[in-house]
């Protein structure tokens, strides 16, 4: 299938990108890795009359850390972020989702800045986001940068706080404390779809205790969200199967999943439930906890 007719731009600085959004507003769209663009273009379900095409634009593929936290310009590919050192090291959380997504292939073109901006309530890097409170670094012609948190940035389906003349720019993911252990787990029809739930987990302990526990949810709702009554429940429980069979049942309580042809609501629900308990099994094992 062909998209139907767009008048196209590919800016080679970010001020050019910039303009060319506060000129165009709604009727443009910004092109990173076109992993989910551009089929939403052949499906006619996304129709914008210009696209601007963020891949010569420099600096937008950076990646560093330093101060505790891990940067990435929204033009890193995921394939790269899956395979770099600084990832592995100190983005804990990032480096358990990348290779959960799509297939190799699309991680080669995809972006990490692109499908946080696609806001797909299934993706794995929403997830990341949340657990990791990033911080999303928007900017735009007439406001320059506005810092947004990971909770406000996500507004439902496909849908962010961003406005029609901001680009999203960079990622900050601070470093969770040393020690820290880390799963992610979903569940999908075949290798490589979305996930029908997804769940990643972050656990830290002290003599066994548990001092930091982060659980973020996909394909749940009508985004990625925290479960931050199950949280709560689990600071100074001892990190056992106990708690986290406690902590997933608090998960799943109030979940209301949409149904559709891959599942019901209530088996959405139970596999959340499921999810959760394995997920934090699986972080105190990667903290050392047995």
């Amino acid at each position: 299938m062909k998209p139907p007719p767009f008048e196209y731009h590919a800016p080679d600085s970010l001020e050019e990108a910039l303009d060319l959004l506060r000129e165009h507003g709604d009727e443009a769209r910004p092109l990173a890795g076109g992993q989910s663009l551009v089929p939403m273009m052949n499906f006619r379900l996304a129709r914008p009359s210009v696209v601007i095409d963020l891949n010569q634009v420099p600096g937008l593929s950076e990646l560093d850390a330093a101060d505790g936290v891990v940067r990435c310009g929204a033009m890193v590919r995921e394939r790269a972020a899956e395979r770099s050192a600084v990832v592995h090291e100190r983005a804990p959380l990032l480096a358990a989702a990348l290779p959960l997504i799509g297939h190799e292939a699309i991680r080669t073109r995809g972006t990490l800045g692109g499908s946080l901006a696609h806001a797909d309530p299934a993706a794995e890097l929403p997830a990341v986001a949340l657990a990791a409170e990033a911080q999303l670094v928007a900017r735009s012609a007439e406001r320059g940068e506005r810092v947004l948190g990971a909770d406000e940035f996500f507004a439902g389906f496909f849908t962010t706080a961003l406005e029609p003349d901001e680009l999203l720019v960079e990622i900050r993911l601070p470093e969770v404390p040393a020690g820290s252990g880390v799963r992610f787990e979903e569940v999908a029809r075949r290798q490589g779809d979305f996930a029908m739930v997804g769940v990643l987990a972050v656990l830290h302990t002290a003599d066994g205790v548990i001092d930091d526990a982060r659980l973020a949810l996909i394909g749940v709702a009508d985004r990625a969200v925290r479960a931050r009554e199950a949280e709560a429940a689990l600071i100074g429980a001892k990190a056992d199967a106990g708690a986290f069979a406690e902590a997933a049942a608090t998960a799943a309580r109030d979940l209301e999943p949409m149904s559709d042809l891959h599942g019901s609501s209530a088996y959405r629900k139970h596999v959340a439930e499921r999810l959760v308990q394995r997920a934090l099994q699986g972080a105190a094992e990667a903290a050392g906890v047995r």
